[in-house]
């Protein structure tokens, strides 16, 4: 990616957004610090750019680190707040909010802005709608199959329209007048064709937040509350017994699709929650005891190693179907970036279920990527990829200056 001019090597700059107003901030800070260290900086120059819960957008080396996070009174005074420019330039352009001594700040410039964000306000189409508003080459999936992915409910739409099999479930609205309580009666009649036990769970949520097993119609009352804190709408399918998950991403590699290697995640309980899936050994002060690094955002192969199977021994047919069904909904949704997609299954049954699809996967599903069966890519080349298709994806689909046609001008141009 860096070009030759005047004998010289100019470096193409890519700023690192992440953070911002979503249940999953946290779990965003630890993908995007894990990208941070895994860049090819000979070819690229890299801008760091943390948006905190509240919305501001801020900028510093400081933002490098762990151990500066969330951001305190001293921590404010080492990085610039920002906001975007939106004019539909070629590139970015970062805006300082303050003045600087002499008048205004020179704007931070940069080439491509790599997006690093988990759920609402960041997954789901929202800000990959300001930058295409702002003609600023992205990385991942368009703000179309973004907005359609992290809706299960869409989803399964979707997956049903392509012959693909997902399990019944029913949807409950948070109520208009904000107690987060719904009629018994109503609640009965949603759950009577699913029965009990359920899996219920936010609808625009991922990282398994908020999701619990249900016995009763008193339980989902019980458990409603937590979710419509975070969500305006729960979901709820049948519990499947013996349960046993599957994961893949797919992408495209050298303008084809690919699949990566397929993970099974392992589990001590019936559900994989939240604290399985992101501290599974934690020593009391943020760093791991088994396997892992202290401090160190990227989890060691043993860490792996203990929390899933790569590549696992699986029936031929069953695989086949996690690869032509994957494949088969990226391609419908003219995809873009690495998605993740989960499936589940039961295990003495072999029946298996498309569950849900993670536009932007923590950590970016990189070790997936390094095993792949067929051409692995490691985490430094993949960033280079997901680069070089954000700027391909930005000459596609850039419009003239001037995007209204000669014969539709009802205006005087100057």
């Amino acid at each position: 990616m860096a070009q030759t001019k005047n004998n010289k090597t100019v470096k193409k700059t890519v700023a690192v957004f992440y953070g911002g107003r979503s249940p999953e901030h946290d779990i965003s800070i630890i993908s995007a610090l894990q990208v941070l260290q895994a860049f090819d900086t000979s070819k690229f120059d890299i801008i760091p750019v943390y948006i905190a819960p509240d919305g501001a957008w801020y900028t510093g080396d400081i933002l490098r680190e762990r151990d500066n996070f969330l951001l305190d009174a001293q921590g404010m005074e080492n990085v610039t707040e920002v906001t975007l420019d939106i004019k539909a330039d070629r590139g970015g352009k970062l805006l300082p909010k303050k003045k600087g001594l002499f008048g205004a700040v020179k704007p931070i410039e940069f080439d491509i802005a790599m997006l690093i964000f988990h759920g609402l306000y960041g997954e789901d189409g929202n800000i990959q709608g300001l930058f295409e508003l702002a003609n600023v080459p992205y990385t991942g999936m368009r703000t179309k199959a973004s907005a359609i992915l992290m809706d299960k409910v869409t989803t399964k739409f979707v997956l049903h329209s392509l012959d693909i099999p997902v399990l019944p479930y029913t949807v409950v609205r948070r109520p208009d007048d904000g107690s987060y309580l719904v009629d018994e009666k109503s609640l009965e009649e949603l759950f009577k064709p699913l029965g009990f036990p359920c899996i219920l769970k936010p609808v625009h949520l991922g990282s398994s937040i908020g999701v619990a097993k249900v016995n009763s119609i008193e339980e989902v009352k019980a458990c409603l509350p937590a979710i419509f804190e975070y969500d305006d709408s729960a979901i709820a399918e049948p519990f499947v017994e013996n349960l046993v998950e599957y994961n893949v991403a797919v992408g495209r590699i050298n303008g084809e699709i690919k699949i990566s290697a397929i993970e099974r995640p392992k589990t001590t309980t019936e559900l994989l929650d939240f604290k399985q899936k992101y501290v599974p050994s934690n020593d009391g002060e943020g760093g791991i005891k088994s396997g892992g690094v202290k401090n160190s955002p990227i989890p060691s192969e043993g860490m792996l190693s203990l929390t899933r199977d790569i590549n696992p021994d699986i029936p031929e047919e069953m695989e086949r179907d996690i690869r032509s069904w994957s494949t088969h909904l990226f391609d419908v949704l003219d995809g873009t970036g690495i998605p993740r997609i989960d499936f589940i299954g039961n295990s003495k049954t072999g029946e298996i279920w498309m569950n849900e699809v993670n536009p932007c996967p923590g950590s970016f599903g990189f070790f997936l990527w390094e095993a792949a069966k067929d051409n692995p890519v490691l985490f430094t080349d993949l960033l280079t990829m997901l680069i070089e298709e954000a700027i391909s994806e930005n000459a596609r689909h850039t419009l003239p200056y001037d995007p209204v046609p000669q014969e539709a001008r009802l205006l005087r141009r100057p």
